[in-house]
């Protein structure tokens, strides 16, 4: 069996390790250094797939699967089931399942008897390759995304490709558009790789070349969240497209998946680059042809409208002094955060990329 990726991340409290491999789960105290009673969260997608292969848990919490529970509603009912279980200081949460979970069980790390030790195990594509890195938690109100939260630093991260296997084909999807995002800000071979398709086709098993391209993911934003671990300049730039996708997301009630969103913001980052003359207007065409090969929304739906969206996007936490933020592309691996953006601009961009 091929050994484990191990990828060290650094922050300002300490370390930890990303392990990215195949079968991880069984021996997930070991990998983690867990020594202490688990609390394991999950949701009730994940839970009857993978938490049997997680070995001995003191508590099992299952929460219900999807984005409009990711509330503090969800984090009482936590808080109390581990009260009854009996969980102290001396447990570990363990977050198994895609970005809500991790978000919400990382918040619930943070701030349970005032902080307990923390490990993700994410499940899905995108929760590997994005939200299990870097430490920012969180959740939902009403408003917007994230605006409640915490960082909570994990002391492990096991991506555990083998459960990718149970994942239905709309989800990896949504994943790999964090990864043409990831190819976008800082690693224009990964791109350039995505466009050819050349990862899925080299003489390497399926799983080894799974588990390059996870890691491959995980090491662009590792290394961008290393520079920057409490988001005050450079680690911005990890929201590539999320200013529009985030809006879109809102707009839809969030029927719309976040990597969905994403991959519709990716193209409006790029419309919106071309049209204030940062980039070549092909650069648009060639995220457009990479988003597609992954089964990806190039166009927001019409239904939402662009007033509507615009207007979502002034909920979003990203603003900065009532003015909305955005992260534009000069080329592949050339990025950067500007605020200085017409409105006039941002709704032709928002017009130009919608569904006919």
């Amino acid at each position: 069996m091929l050994d484990p990726t191990q990828l060290p991340v650094t922050h300002p409290t300490g370390q930890y390790a990303v392990l990215v491999g195949a079968d991880l789960l069984p021996n997930l105290a070991q990998h983690a250094g867990i020594h202490g009673p688990i609390a394991l969260i999950t949701d009730s997608n994940v839970g009857p797939l993978h938490a049997a292969r997680c070995g001995d848990v003191a508590c099992l919490v299952t929460i219900p699967a999807g984005e409009q529970y990711k509330t503090l509603a969800t984090v009482q009912t936590i808080y109390d089931e581990l009260l009854t279980a009996g969980i102290d200081r001396q447990a570990t949460v363990v977050a198994l399942g895609g970005g809500v979970v991790g978000d919400v069980a990382g918040f619930v790390a943070a701030t349970y008897m005032r902080g307990v030790d923390f490990v993700q195990c994410p499940t899905s594509l995108l929760a590997m390759v994005d939200a299990s890195v870097g430490g920012k938690t969180g959740v939902d109100l009403p408003q917007g995304k994230n605006l409640v939260g915490a960082f909570k630093q994990p002391t492990a991260v096991l991506a555990d490709i083998t459960t990718l296997q149970t994942l239905p084909p709309v989800e990896f999807a949504a994943g790999m558009a964090e990864v043409v995002k990831h190819g976008l800000i800082n690693n224009p071979d990964l791109f350039e790789k995505l466009e050819i398709g050349d990862w899925r086709l080299s003489n390497q098993s399926p799983i080894a070349n799974l588990q390059s391209l996870v890691a491959t993911a995980i090491a662009v934003k590792r290394d961008v969240v290393q520079e920057d671990p409490f988001e005050q300049g450079r680690r911005a730039t990890l929201n590539l497209g999320h200013t529009f996708g985030h809006a879109v997301e809102q707009v839809s009630g969030y029927r719309v998946r976040h990597g969905e969103g994403v991959a519709m913001g990716l193209v409006a980052a790029a419309n919106l680059s071309a049209r204030l003359g940062y980039c070549d207007a092909a650069l648009q065409s060639r995220v457009e042809a990479v988003l597609q090969a992954q089964n990806l929304p190039i166009r927001i739906p019409a239904e939402f409208e662009p007033k509507a969206i615009y207007q979502a996007m002034f909920s979003d936490k990203k603003k900065a002094a009532g003015r909305l933020r955005f992260i534009l592309l000069r080329d592949v691996g050339d990025v950067f955060v500007t605020g200085d953006v017409a409105e006039t601009a941002v709704r032709s961009t928002l017009t130009a990329v919608q569904s006919a």
